[in-house]
């Protein structure tokens, strides 16, 4: 039978634990946002730099690259005219 187990309680159970059974204990608690953000991140900065004429807005594109959420937040919120 597999015991279904929170995220809340997961991590704060392991925090109680001894460092040698962490490892045995601690079972997804992590998320995989960060690789689709990095994914993201990579595929955004591609975008911009080839949309760039010169160096200074590939400069930009890049610096562009890093808050691509933000500008796809701004995108749909715009489209749905909230």
């Amino acid at each position: 039978m597999i015991k279904k187990i929170n995220k809340d309680s997961c991590c704060n159970q392991i925090e109680n634990l001894d460092i040698k059974n962490k490892h045995r204990e601690h079972k997804n608690c992590s998320s995989s946002g960060g690789g689709i953000y990095f994914f993201g991140l990579i595929g955004a900065a591609v975008y911009f730099i080839q949309q760039a004429t010169s160096f200074w807005p590939g400069v930009i594109g890049l610096l562009k690259a890093f808050v691509w959420p933000a500008f796809l937040i701004y995108g749909l919120l715009n489209f749905l005219k909230i």
